[in-house]
């Protein structure tokens, strides 16, 4: 348990192991008040890594279609394609509908509701900034205060994201010690004031995520849901532990099946899903309408697209070593390309850059991406073979280029030497229980 309170730890306690389920899939939509998710899969917020660019990154390593991965020449033609997206920058920015992407619908870092009411205009784009091929995605807001919240709201309205979220979940303890997240569920009365007050600002849908409860003593989220729903929310999120479970133990799915039996609104069940199996269980066993996915993403990028895959064919691809080497390198150029842009004020609003969110100013910018790429080493580098000195070199490094460079060695030596991945037989190092903060 680090200092800071509750981490977002990156292996799972005895997971669960979900046969492929007869009938049941994640299904083809669900519908938040008048946004359509298509698929319904979501990208759970986690502070700290659902930034715009892990959010794009996302988006394009979940592009899918049926026709177009039918027939081993169409698979073979549409490998290629992804390949080119992720090697090429522009091709990764071009906009693509998400009725196209094993992901449909991408949520912000949770943004203190405090802090952006205070702040200057120029400097809520850093937080507020993103492109127009990450439509639909939804803010997500924390905060006490109902005024407050309901002003970020407004704030997250104008700026052009389809859907604000109010975070009723993180653990933390610097966060529920102000009585934020998590710790809003010891009191009911306020958060019926909060959902008053930000449904009364805004006019996009309006969604909560939430927990069970504080503990398993003190279990809230039927009668939190049902309030949600007589107040004009547009859907929930369960993320299917107590604040004192953190993300120890098992999610306790059965409760996100009591939530959908207690509402009429689209409810997305979250919380141990690390497979396309694991996703089509929940939607067996809970019958939810969504599934949302938190720290399986960054472990496993392909996970959308392997859902999507699984609900069209029946089964799915899983990723290589020369995937992955793609892939890292794919999001680490990202993350180069995104911080030189940002240091550049004559670049156009051209480069796709959504209407509510103008490119960014100095105060705006990444920085050196180095360390951004040092946190995701041990996100990305689990399940490759060797991956603990790929993950030494990394950290050992001082600037992103360099960063890049270690990656381009030690995956050239990898497939030279015809190295297998995890998931082909090969051996594997232990995932790392080195964690970030919580969503």
């Amino acid at each position: 348990m680090s200092r800071r309170g509750f981490t977002m730890k990156k292996n799972w306690d005895n997971p669960v192991e979900h046969a492929m389920p007869a009938e049941a899939r994640v299904p083809a939509e669900v519908r938040i008040g008048t946004v359509v998710v298509r698929p319904a899969t979501v990208l759970a917020p986690m502070a700290g890594v659902t930034d715009t660019v892990f959010r794009r990154f996302i988006r394009h390593a979940s592009v899918f279609t049926k026709d177009r991965e039918q027939g081993s020449e169409g698979a073979r033609e549409r490998k290629t394609e992804i390949r080119e997206e992720r090697s090429e920058i522009e091709g990764v920015e071009a906009a693509i509908s998400n009725v196209e992407s094993g992901c449909g619908l991408l949520m912000t870092e949770f943004t203190s509701a405090d802090g952006l009411a205070r702040m200057r205009e120029t400097k809520r784009r850093r937080y507020l900034t993103f492109y127009d091929d990450e439509h639909p995605i939804g803010a997500q807001l924390f905060g006490t205060n109902p005024e407050t919240l309901a002003e970020a709201a407004r704030i997250v309205e104008e700026t052009g994201f389809d859907t604000v979220d109010l975070n009723l979940g993180c653990p933390a303890k610097r966060v529920v010690g102000c009585n934020g997240g998590s710790g809003l569920l010891r009191d009911l009365p306020r958060i019926g004031e909060i959902f008053r007050a930000i449904r009364k600002a805004v006019t996009i849908p309006f969604t909560v995520k939430f927990r069970m409860g504080w503990n398993e003593n003190q279990i809230v989220c039927v009668e939190l849901a049902r309030m949600a729903e007589a107040e004009g929310l547009n859907g929930l999120a369960l993320h299917a532990r107590t604040r004192e479970q953190g993300y120890s133990g098992q999610a306790q799915w059965n409760w996100i099946a009591a939530v959908k039996e207690a509402v009429r609104l689209p409810v997305a069940g979250n919380g141990d899903v690390r497979t396309p199996e694991d996703a089509a269980a929940m939607v067996a066993e809970t019958g939810c309408d969504a599934v949302m996915i938190g720290r399986a993403a960054p472990a496993n990028p392909w996970i959308f697209r392997q859902i999507a895959q699984y609900t069209a064919t029946g089964s799915y691809e899983k990723p290589t070593t020369e995937d992955r080497y793609r892939m890292i390198r794919a999001y680490f150029e990202m993350l180069l390309a995104e911080a030189e842009a940002t240091r550049d004020l004559s670049i156009p609003a051209s480069r796709n850059r959504s209407l509510g969110a103008p490119d960014p100013p100095r105060d705006a910018r990444l920085g050196d991406p180095a360390g951004k790429m040092k946190q995701f080493a041990t996100w990305f580098t689990h399940g490759v073979p060797g991956g603990a000195k790929l993950r030494a070199a990394i950290y050992h490094a001082r600037a992103g280029a360099e960063v890049l460079g270690e990656v381009e060695r030690f995956f050239e030596a990898q497939m030279e030497a015809g190295e297998t991945s995890a998931e082909d037989g090969g051996a594997t190092d232990a995932f790392p229980d080195d964690a970030l903060v919580c969503d």
